[in-house]
């Protein structure tokens, strides 16, 4: 059974508790939107430009792509509310067959945003029919079968399509091609973070001092989706040990309790990294490895791992492999007193 990672920058499976929350804290317009500020200039401008033609065009679709948590599927749901358009979502993994995006794509209005999480994750087959879609407005269908069967091409309304993803070298050129505006979600600041946290704070009612903010923004891996989460935990622990106030000795005791460091590194980092140098020091080893090391999947190392780790020059990526840095090895050997 698999552990629950707190710094996991994905929703946790089947935890509505958790996606109710979240989406309660995501914010609606570009005022609200923390961060990622030369993103959201150009998604105005964009938008603007589409409401000063007023001729009928829609935006470009957008193609958003970056490490996970970072906020994707807010900015489509702002994008969508600043066009004033509805937002229809759906993920790659959940449309099965080409007859399942001729039916989300049928079911569209003039103006909607169709946002599909996970885009990288379509099938070739639906890929195929996504492109006439997004070109052309148009929609390829087969009726009936064998020597009988005939193609109907429809006409579908304008609509603008936002795609994300965490691997854009996944996407299929063609697919990649068709994205009029492309940009990447980078990793926030801390300062960013801190704002991010006091607007929690003041959604879900909790007071939080500033040091403790600053305290939770450190260990919050600069994502936005992490830092709700320890936010969320330390409120817990802040009840039930305190008087529902945030202060530091609350917030350290809490981060000590649930083994977040001070880079933000859960058990499972730590464990990936001393894995690495105990069996192979400084030298090079292939992702195959790692993953049968740490009993995860490649791409989970790949993915969720890997990104952060390299962020703060923990780790490094050779063309034969990850090696821990001088940095990654000095920190585990403090990480006992920091913990």
């Amino acid at each position: 059974m698999a552990i629950e990672r707190l710094v996991e920058p994905t929703l946790a499976n089947g935890d509505g508790e958790e996606e109710r929350i979240e989406i309660s804290l995501r914010p609606t317009t570009f005022n609200e939107y923390i961060g990622q500020t030369h993103l959201k200039n150009n998604m105005k401008l964009a938008i603007d430009a589409v409401r000063k033609r007023n001729d009928g065009s829609t935006l470009d679709h957008v193609l958003l792509y970056g490490p996970p948590g970072l906020g994707k599927t807010t900015m489509a749901g702002v994008i969508a509310h600043e066009l004033g358009a509805s937002l229809r979502v759906t993920s790659g993994p959940a449309i099965e067959r080409a007859g399942d995006l001729a039916s989300i794509l049928t079911n569209l209005k003039d103006g909607d945003v169709l946002f599909i999480d996970e885009i990288h994750r379509l099938r070739r087959a639906v890929e195929e029919v996504l492109y006439s879609a997004m070109e052309d407005y148009k929609l390829d269908i087969v009726i009936g079968k064998g020597p009988a069967a005939r193609s109907v091409r429809l006409d579908l309304p304008h609509f603008t399509v936002i795609g994300a993803t965490t691997r854009t070298g996944s996407l299929a050129g063609p697919l990649r091609d068709r994205f009029g505006i492309i940009h990447r979600l980078e990793y926030y600041k801390e300062p960013e973070i801190e704002q991010i946290l006091e607007r929690t704070a003041g959604i879900l009612n909790t007071k939080i001092q500033p040091q403790a903010t600053k305290l939770l923004a450190t260990r919050s891996r600069l994502t936005p989706r992490i830092a709700n989460r320890l936010f969320k935990r330390v409120r817990d622990f802040a009840d039930v040990n305190g008087d529902g106030i945030i202060d530091v000795p609350i917030a350290e005791s809490a981060l000590k309790l649930m083994e977040i460091d001070y880079l933000g590194l859960d058990p499972a980092d730590r464990n990936m990294l001393k894995l690495m140098w105990d069996n192979y020091g400084d030298k090079p080893v292939g992702l195959t490895t790692i993953a049968a090391l740490t009993g995860d999947e490649a791409t989970t190392i790949e993915d969720f791992y890997e990104p952060y780790l390299l962020q703060l020059g923990l780790l490094a990526r050779t063309p034969k492999g990850r090696v821990v840095t001088e940095k990654g090895r000095r920190h585990l050997q403090g990480v006992h007193d920091s913990v």
